[in-house]
């Protein structure tokens, strides 16, 4: 179990540390990782944010319907400067459907998700990972009850045994150390208990509801904003085991 100050928490691997945060969709990224985004701000640390999804479907009334997604990457632009945070990157695949998106094929003509020559959640991660040579990745848990959180997970998890290996040459140099993997809760609880406690101040979970605030066409997450502002200023995380099999962990079993 780890909490207090964040460099107590997350001690820097290299001299100049960068933080990928990947998400499924827009407003995942500051209801998990709000008060850890400051934070890292705060600390001089760089961190890229990934929006996978293109919030389609995040439509609450009708009017929305046609240009929910212009909408909310103006929503997501105004949250992020008020936090002081880089603009995202939108991989923009289909809200919803991400899971006809996993793996990596040719890419079609017009394909705005197209890199290299290539489409799909794994050659789109592999890259930017590759890109951004991140020591730490957070992402929602795989658990998660939205299927595209499901989705992510997984691609995010052999996205980041692509990134370190010699496949697919043109998305970039392997990756040189592999990254600390990090869970972070935005529909349910965790599916076993948060290793890390990161507790900070009132000004920084009122810029964090702030910046949620930004986001005015969703509607159907005031139940979330309702719990965390409750909770306080507090996030929780889990770290994920990104082990590779080794038969040497089980000789001592037998």
């Amino acid at each position: 179990m780890q909490q207090g100050a964040l460099s107590k928490i997350f001690p820097l691997r290299t001299p100049h540390d960068t933080w990928l945060f990947i998400a499924p969709h827009d407003d995942d990224l500051i209801i998990g990782c709000g008060l850890l985004l400051q934070a890292a701000k705060d600390a001089g640390i760089n961190t890229d944010s990934v929006i996978v999804s293109d919030g389609s479907m995040g439509y609450c009334t009708k009017e929305q319907k046609k240009n929910i997604g212009k909408i909310r990457k103006n929503e997501t632009c105004a949250a992020f400067q008020l936090l002081g945070l880089k603009e995202p990157v939108w991989l923009d695949y289909p809200d919803t459907r991400l899971s006809l998106y996993s793996g990596r094929y040719p890419a079609k003509k017009k394909d705005s998700c197209a890199v290299m020559g290539f489409s799909g959640l794994q050659n789109s991660l592999t890259y930017f990972m590759r890109k951004s040579c991140p020591s730490r990745i957070f992402v929602p848990a795989g658990t998660d009850l939205h299927p595209d959180h499901k989705t992510v997970h997984a691609e995010t998890m052999i996205s980041l045994f692509h990134s370190q290996g010699q496949i697919w040459p043109e998305l970039g140099e392997p990756l040189a150390f592999c990254p600390e993997v990090y869970e972070s809760a935005v529909y349910c609880d965790f599916a076993s208990s948060p290793d890390i406690k990161l507790e900070t101040d009132s000004r920084a979970l009122e810029k964090k509801l702030s910046a949620i605030k930004a986001w005015a066409s969703q509607a159907q997450i005031e139940s979330l904003v309702n719990n965390i502002r409750k909770s306080g200023a507090v996030e929780y995380f889990r770290t994920f085991p990104f082990n590779l099999y080794a038969p040497d962990h089980y000789r001592k079993i037998f």
